[in-house]
């Protein structure tokens, strides 16, 4: 019985939300989505919008590319060439599994998220110290456990903001491995009268019969970003669910999915733009910028670690009101810190 009441237990699931302005000096928006490096997935919902302007469409096509390497052996992302040509700073952050740290022989400290018995270890390398030691005895013994005690390989997706003109430096950097370069996929459709909920900026909580919480919102975004029926029709056995109340049909929305690797330069370059979409006068009182990361990242603010549990969820979603009001919302599951 024990047994199963634990199967049965829901895993914890943590939401923040909190509110600002993007005129506000001590505004977080920015230092948030930098900070997010590991983006599967980003949407956003445009209200009372039924086409796309051709800035931000450009935008849009513009996210990618990525890359996908096949049996990339560890050890070239520590080689002075690799570090030289694509890294400013940043660390190579490894979990590894109990048998597999044990037998690299590097030093590192069991996840925060173990339990009695630790399964699980995090590695912690700083690629710009370790390039700027290169005859370090720390630096010799990274190189020979990652190339000879356990030469890892592993298949990686890859993305770099290039700030130069070269776009095929990845691509020939490891022209001796099976590369591919991928483009993020985009779904771009139109929901005609779509339910959705009221909202007012300054009314994080919501007010009775006047508007709707962010905990609502959130709930609701993830439905009609799931294409589920709002209707709470009596005969639909998948779905019960309903918009939350008050709510105000809009005519049509604009809806946006990007899938693949994503980096936070160009979601701040999105964000940036839907601020901005209330420059000259909309109908919508608001729209939504939604990212997810990869479940199985090592990390997800920051150097927080991540842990995949039951879910690996780990995501936030913006709110942008007309009076440069935002919500900001941050939502992880079981074996993670609580967002920044």
């Amino acid at each position: 019985m024990a047994t199963l009441r634990r199967l049965r237990e829901a895993p914890r699931h943590l939401l923040v939300c909190e509110k600002s302005n993007f005129g506000n000096h001590k505004s977080r928006h920015r230092h948030l989505v930098q900070t997010h490096y590991y983006n599967y997935r980003v949407s956003f919902l445009i209200p009372e919008c039924g086409i796309l302007s051709e800035e931000l469409k450009n935008l849009v096509m513009q996210t990618g590319p990525y890359y996908f390497v096949k049996n990339l052996p560890l050890h070239e992302l520590i080689t002075p060439e690799f570090i030289s040509t694509f890294i400013k700073k940043g660390k190579l952050i490894l979990s590894l599994d109990k048998d597999t740290y044990e037998e690299t022989g590097l030093q590192g400290h069991p996840s925060q998220f173990s339990g009695r018995k630790i399964m699980k270890f995090i590695v912690s390398i700083d690629l710009m110290e370790l390039s700027l030691n290169l005859d370090s005895k720390k630096y010799e013994r990274i190189s020979w456990s990652f190339k000879e005690k356990k030469p890892l390989k592993f298949d990686f997706l890859l993305a770099w903001h290039n700030t130069g003109s070269e776009e095929s430096t990845m691509m020939s950097y490891f022209s001796k491995y099976q590369i591919q370069e991928h483009q993020p996929k985009v779904a771009l459709s139109t929901v005609r009268d779509l339910q959705c909920p009221v909202l007012q900026s300054s009314e994080l909580e919501g007010a009775p019969e006047v508007s709707c919480q962010a905990l609502e919102l959130f709930d609701w975004l993830g439905a009609v970003f799931s294409n589920v029926s709002l209707n709470n029709e009596p005969n639909n056995f998948i779905s019960t669910y309903c918009c939350p109340q008050p709510s105000t049909v809009v005519a049509k929305a604009y809806l946006c999915t990007i899938t693949g690797f994503i980096l936070p330069e160009k979601i701040c370059l999105l964000l940036e733009h839907l601020c901005h979409y209330f420059d000259e006068l909309k109908l919508a009182p608001w729209v939504t910028l939604s990212v997810q990361g990869f479940a199985d990242s090592p990390v997800s603010w920051g150097k927080n670690e991540h842990g995949f549990w039951k879910g690996g969820e780990h995501l936030y979603n913006f709110v942008i009101f007309n009076n440069q009001d935002y919500w900001l919302q941050m939502a992880v599951g079981a074996n993670d810190h609580c967002p920044p």
